[in-house]
């Protein structure tokens, strides 16, 4: 019997098609449409600094939730169902937010949401990763993750066009029949898991004393890089919303920062090639940092502009370098070392928001929330040098 899998006309160019579709859906539309619509449904539906943040922490939780269940899913088959339910939560979540205004009701279906973009950030990504390594194929994710920049500018651009025409509720609505659109690729293109083969679960054998240590130290910066995440993913829009000159031009930043986003991955291979993966991790989480203190400092709308495309040139990098790091670690099983290690970076995506939704109630800024993010960016840079300079010496 012949897998799908290894179907014929399962080619390179189409598995990863389909794994860029699952993250435009489940990514870019399902989660990420919430942080242009966030200023939006605050002028029409009255949704306040502390609700928002909450939301956001609700679909951080849920995106939490799925990383433990991908953790847990350790068949390959068992996972590619997880994959495809993903897919069918992701479009009805997003267009049931335009059916209610109960914050309960957004609260279950931003869990829902976040626990649908489990099926493209991880289980896709292990998914095209798998069928890479079992065809012969360089093990790269960076055009696979150009699926995360596009989500955003097509998530921007929508939010931007149904503006004029349509109220918040409208929006959600024609986001959610929008993804219908990528989920056809998405459920049709990516083939089903061959079972792994005896060499590659002879690959996945424990690693030394010192690569432990060294994944130790990834899983700690990445837990900084969850909190740089979250900030920027949920309120960047919001905080560059405020200065004069971008006032009900939200939708645009966001599409500024998809476009930052959209060739960052290859950038960033590039980069690592040369220098090396933790090192190019350590140069994106200092741009991070940096990016995030320019709207703390300064009000001039250029410079909030490179904080928008600072964290989009970054955090889709510092994504796909971490993952297809630890996929290639384990590259029997690259959806469970991946849940893995996401389960640190969900943690503090559920926590920033909260945080920074009370601190700028208390303040009537995000400034203070800014401040913090760009100190715990720093600190996972620090985390990365020891681990280059552990790496290094046992080499």
């Amino acid at each position: 019997m012949t897998l799908a899998g290894s179907a014929p006309h399962d080619t390179p160019h189409r598995v990863i098609f389909a794994g860029i579709c699952a993250l435009v859906l489940t990514v870019g539309l399902a989660r990420f449409a919430y942080t242009p619509m966030l200023p939006i449904m605050k002028a029409q539906a009255g949704l306040g600094y502390v609700a928002a943040g909450w939301l956001a922490a609700i679909n951080y939780a849920g995106y939490m939730s799925g990383t433990v269940l991908a953790a847990m899913a350790g068949d390959l088959r068992r996972r590619y169902v997880l994959y495809r339910i993903g897919l069918v939560v992701a479009v009805a979540s997003t267009a049931a937010m335009g059916l209610t205004s109960n914050p309960v009701a957004w609260g279950v279906l931003r869990f829902l949401s976040g626990l649908s973009s489990v099926a493209g950030l991880l289980l896709a990504s292990g998914l095209v990763l798998n069928w890479l390594l079992q065809h012969g194929r360089r093990p790269d994710l960076g055009l696979h993750f150009t699926g995360m920049g596009l989500g955003i500018v097509v998530s921007g651009a929508a939010v931007v066009l149904t503006l004029p025409a349509l109220p918040w509720s409208g929006q959600w609505i024609a986001l959610g029949v929008l993804g219908l659109l990528f989920f056809v690729p998405a459920w049709l293109w990516m083939p089903a898991p061959a079972p792994a083969s005896p060499t590659a679960s002879a690959q996945a054998a424990p690693p030394p004393s010192a690569s432990r240590n060294w994944m130790r130290l990834l899983n700690a910066a990445y837990v900084c890089a969850g909190f740089g995440f979250v900030i920027g993913a949920t309120f960047i829009v919001a905080i560059l919303e405020r200065l004069p000159l971008l006032q009900g031009r939200g939708g645009w930043v966001w599409v500024i920062v998809g476009v930052a986003a959209l060739p960052s991955t290859f950038i960033w291979d590039r980069v690592a090639r040369r220098s090396g993966a933790t090192r190019a991790l350590l140069l994106a989480y200092v741009l991070q940092g940096a990016g995030m203190l320019l709207p703390a400092v300064s009000s001039s709308a250029p410079v909030n502009l490179l904080s928008a495309a600072l964290f989009g040139a970054t955090f889709v990098g510092i994504v796909s370098l971490t993952l297809a790091l630890v996929g290639r670690h384990v590259p029997s099983n690259p959806s469970r070392a991946m849940a893995r290690i996401t389960l640190g970076y969900g943690v503090a995506q559920i926590i920033g928001p909260i945080i920074a939704g009370y601190m700028a109630r208390a303040t009537g800024s995000y400034q203070g929330a800014l401040l913090a993010t760009a100190v715990l960016m720093g600190c996972g840079a620090l985390l990365l040098y020891v681990a280059d300079l552990q790496d290094r010496g046992s080499s």
